[in-house]
């Protein structure tokens, strides 16, 4: 059986970069959400999104399983990054995208 904890590492060790949010990158279901997903559209950044509301074992299973207690979660390549507040502030400071870049994911502008 898959529990949670194996859901969420496999989208986290498969996938260069992946947020884990509410709702989906099309429709944010929250403004936290929203905010991280304009900040990597603006960089260009693709990802992908896990929307923990559509299963309650994933939604409470990402708190555990970074032992950050907030949604959204940003992961880039295997590492946890922040939420919504370390997002924003490394994205102000430009230190996401040399994040980005320093991990080698394509991206197509530099903000």
């Amino acid at each position: 059986m898959t529990t949670a904890h194996d859901k969420i590492d496999a989208e986290v060790k498969n996938n260069d970069v992946v947020l884990f949010m509410k709702g989906t990158a099309q429709f944010p279901m929250c403004g936290f959400s929203g905010q991280v997903v304009q900040i990597l559209d603006y960089l260009g950044v693709p990802f992908k999104g896990v929307n923990v509301l559509d299963a309650d074992d994933v939604r409470q299973g990402i708190k555990d399983y970074s032992n950050w207690p907030t949604i959204p979660q940003l992961y880039v390549k295997g590492e946890f990054v922040g939420g919504c507040d370390i997002v924003r502030e490394m994205f102000q400071a430009g230190e996401l995208h040399e994040l980005i870049h320093t991990k080698g994911i394509a991206h197509t502008n530099h903000g």
